[in-house]
Parts: C-alpha cells; sequence; structure tokens
C-alpha cells in the first residue's frame, strides 16, 4: 500500500513529534515544536542530559512565545525509551551527533519502529539524508531538515534524499513556519545544503586567520559584529554549537573535499583534546 505524507497543519495539530536526541540542538528543536501548544517527545539515552533540556525549554519557552506573538507553551515529555517517544509521532527529527557509526543503527531501529505514515527527519549539519536511508524501508519519508540555531536563528534547510515524496516537502515547507520556523529547500544535493555550506566557509576561513596568527577570535568576532550588525560573531556562535560538534562537522566535509586546509581541524581539535568544548564545558574560544 503507498502510503501518502502529504499534511496540513490542522492534520498533526494535535499529535506529538518526537525529537532523537537531547543536545544543543535537540533540546531548541523540541522547544519549537513545542511552542504551538502540542506535545513533543524528546529521547536521548541519558536522564541527565534530559533533565538539562527540560530545565532549558521550561525556562526559554514562555518568553520565546511571549516574544514571538503567537502560540502557547506545549507539553515535554522526555524519555530514554526510543519506543515511547515514537508512539503517534507524525513526525521524527533525528538529532544526534554527527557520525554515521550513531545515525545509521539509530535510524535502522527508528524505522523498525516509528508508525507507518511517520515522516523522517535528519538534522544532519553536513550528511545528506541519502546516506542515512539504507536501512529505512520507505525512501520516500526521509529528508534533511537542519535547523540553524533556534530561537535565535529560525532558517531550516531542506533537501530530499532522492526519493522523498514530493507532497511530504511541500507539507514541510507549509507547516514549519506555524511552528516559527522557515524552511528553504536545496534544489539538488549537496553537502551541507544551502546555508551550512555557506557558513562552512565562514567558519573555516575565521578559524585559518586564527591559527596562521593573524588574528585573535575576538578581532573577527568584533569585525563581524561591527559591520554586519551580528549579535555573536563565529567564535561565539562555534562555542554555542559545541566545538566538538564543529570539528565533526569539518572532518566530515575533509573527507569530501580533501584539499579543504588541515590547520583548521588542528586548532578545533586543540581545544577538544583539551576538553575545552564551548559553552556546555564552561571554555571553549571563551570562558563562560
Amino acid at each position: 500500500m503507498t502510503v501518502s505524507y502529504t499534511r496540513t497543519f490542522s492534520d498533526i495539530a494535535d499529535r506529538p513529534v518526537a525529537v532523537i536526541g537531547a543536545g544543543t540542538l535537540g533540546r531548541r528543536i523540541a522547544m519549537m515544536f513545542a511552542s504551538r501548544g502540542g506535545r513533543v517527545q524528546l529521547y536521548a539515552r541519558r536522564s541527565e542530559q534530559l533533565a538539562e533540556a527540560a530545565e532549558y525549554v521550561a525556562g526559554a519557552l514562555p518568553a520565546m512565545v511571549q516574544r514571538r506573538g503567537f502560540g502557547e507553551p506545549g507539553d515535554l515529555v522526555t524519555t530514554t525509551s526510543l519506543d515511547d517517544a515514537l508512539a503517534d509521532a507524525w513526525l521524527v527529527v533525528e538529532s544526534v551527533p554527527e557520525r554515521l557509526e550513531i545515525k545509521l543503527p539509530l535510524w535502522e531501529q527508528i524505522d523498525a519502529s516509528a508508525g507507518p505514515e511517520a515522516i523522517f527527519a535528519t538534522n544532519s549539519s553536513s550528511f545528506p539524508s541519502r546516506m542515512m536511508a539504507a536501512s529505512i524501508r520507505d525512501k520516500s519519508r526521509l529528508c534533511n531538515m537542519h535547523f540553524s540555531m533556534p530561537p535565535e536563528y529560525n532558517a531550516v534547510d531542506l533537501m530530499s534524499d532522492g526519493h522523498t515524496d514530493r507532497g511530504l516537502l511541500d507539507s514541510l515547507l507549509a507547516i514549519l513556519p506555524e511552528f516559527g520556523v522557515f524552511p528553504f529547500e536545496a534544489q539538488r544535493e549537496c553537502t551541507g545544503f544551502i546555508f551550512n555550506r555557506i557558513w562552512a566557509a565562514i567558519k573555516r576561513e575565521s578559524l585559518s586567520v586564527v591559527a596562521e596568527g593573524v588574528a585573535r577570535p575576538e578581532d573577527v568576532d568584533g569585525m563581524f559584529k561591527i559591520n554586519w550588525g551580528m549579535a555573536a560573531g563565529p567564535f561565539e556562535l562555534m562555542d554555542r554549537v559545541g566545538l566538538d560538534v564543529v570539528l565533526d562537522i569539518e572532518n566530515n566535509y575533509a573527507q569530501e573535499f580533501p584539499y579543504l586546509p588541515a590547520q583548521v581541524r588542528d586548532l578545533l581539535q586543540e581545544y577538544v583534546g583539551a576538553g575545552k568544548l564551548g559553552v556546555k564545558s564552561g571554555e571553549g574560544f571563551y570562558k563562560y
């Protein structure tokens, strides 16, 4: 039987969203989907990470909804059971570390447990969803859905896995703005999609001028703030994402584009090796 993945907001308003992964982005994604009065089921293996995510959402969601001017705080349910997280979900968003050895077996589990009409989306920062489709029986239900850093930065990259149902993509293009995030569709497969590919180049050159001793992180950030009116520069933003995540992403790019400068990854590795991961560890390029 052919499954239709075409939806409207009214079709899904009373059904939960499953977010798989409760890290820096996972908890923010969960908050956005909890901003229309509905239910989000947030999964992680570690209870302490779920507790941190729940505390973040409880503290940030009411103010975000009030500032945005529409919606209402919904329910966030945290669980260490993947089956419970997937129960009755209309949408499953995976947001786990940027490593295929983690993502691939997880997607096999998701495919085995999720309902047959659930839409699948990976929040991968660089991998095309095609690379996660091997264990998914119906490849037309999977796509890339990469969030920037909501609620501050609310653009979303959408991209097909090469087989994604057209109705699914059109539905997400229409539905996601109801949650205060705004999708843009890549017209062909691209590592890094649209925004993340451009942002990767900015990060890479920013890291290069620091690695070469041309500038300090605060110099680069200061110039971005003055020239472009940014609230945070590239190094502050990398600290928010997590330097371990930034390094994983750069390693992925380097596998596909081996000509990329190694000094960028070497600099990141110095910080990660010293346990300086950014905001989440209390120190990265800056101290917190």
